[in-house]
């Protein structure tokens, strides 16, 4: 692939991002679909994600969606235990399309559940194996296996298709991804956004403090081990306590502060609320944990309500 590709696609974005008419779709979906992978930014993160979302958000694909998801969700396994290699790329960015195409069936409703669980599967699957998670890349830009992998789970959140055992199997898969050791802490935004795609769950109202006051503790577990003297990555804190920490961080001030929801769009209009149900129960459960990694710093609580 060289740069006369580079250069058909550039005129493509600037006439308005339309399908080209000079190639069949099968043909751009294919070509688009491998610029996904390459380690070139220009090709992967200026052209083909931002032409591939927005035929998706268009319609084009909607009489194909189901097989476009089937197509793109292999790219998951490229690679998979790999650690430092471009084919995280493939791995992440196939993440972000599932969540784009996801996203196309919670807005107009296209899809049965059976394609839709099985593209979950395959996500968390995935997203609890990902080994690769750097943010940014020097000369490759972004990656992001960690927050593209949110956005998914996001998505599949927001889905119909998913109720309340499904979204504790997402919950699960958040814990058990921000405790399996790693040797990244996460620098690039990903506590915000997996937090964002906790609260995404929460705002479903399906899940309700019996389950999810176990699961904050699960995580509060992770970041309570006996501190040790010494400042390398291997003592205290350790990479994965630090990101359990940020992410805990990060849920209680958008429980707090609220969030820019999606529930306006009239497919999501019964399955969301405004707030979490037990939002102030959650906030406190959340500080509960916050409270109880450092307890040389706060002052005990009986659990009074927080200032509204």
């Amino acid at each position: 692939m060289g740069w006369v590709h580079e250069a058909y696609w550039q005129s493509v974005m600037q006439a308005g991002m339309e399908v080209p008419a000079d190639k069949s779709l099968d043909d751009c979906t294919a070509e688009l679909v491998e610029m996904l992978g390459h380690p070139n930014p220009r090709w992967r993160e200026d052209l083909a994600y931002p032409l591939l979302a927005t035929w998706i958000n268009r319609g084009v694909y909607d009489d194909l969606l189901a097989g476009f998801g089937d197509g793109i969700a292999p790219g998951l396994r490229y690679g998979l235990g790999f650690d430092g290699d471009v084919s995280v790329l493939r791995r992440s960015y196939s993440a972000l399309m599932l969540a784009e195409i996801v996203g196309r069936d919670n807005n107009v409703q296209l899809l049965g559940p059976e394609p839709v669980l099985a593209w979950g599967d395959q996500v968390t699957s995935w997203y609890v194996r990902e080994q690769d998670h750097r943010g940014w890349i020097p000369e490759i830009g972004w990656s992001q296996t960690i927050a593209h992998g949110a956005d998914a789970l996001a998505a599949f959140a927001r889905s119909r298709h998913f109720g309340r055992l499904e979204l504790t199997v997402l919950l699960d898969v958040v814990a058990d991804r921000v405790l399996t050791p790693t040797s990244y802490v996460w620098r690039h935004g990903e506590d915000d956004r997996l937090a964002y795609a906790v609260m995404t769950m929460l705002h479903r109202n399906a899940l309700d403090p019996g389950l999810v006051e176990p699961w904050l503790a699960r995580l509060g577990e992770g970041i309570k081990h006996p501190r040790t003297r010494g400042h390398v990555d291997a003592e205290w804190p350790s990479p994965a306590a630090r990101n359990t920490s940020a992410l805990l961080r990060a849920l209680h001030l958008q429980l707090a502060l609220g969030v820019q929801g999606r529930a306006d769009l009239q497919a999501d209009a019964d399955l969301f609320a405004e707030q979490p149900a037990h939002r102030t129960d959650l906030l406190l459960a959340v500080l509960e944990q916050i409270r109880a990694e450092s307890p040389w710093l706060y002052r005990p609580t009986t659990r009074a309500r927080p200032i509204e």
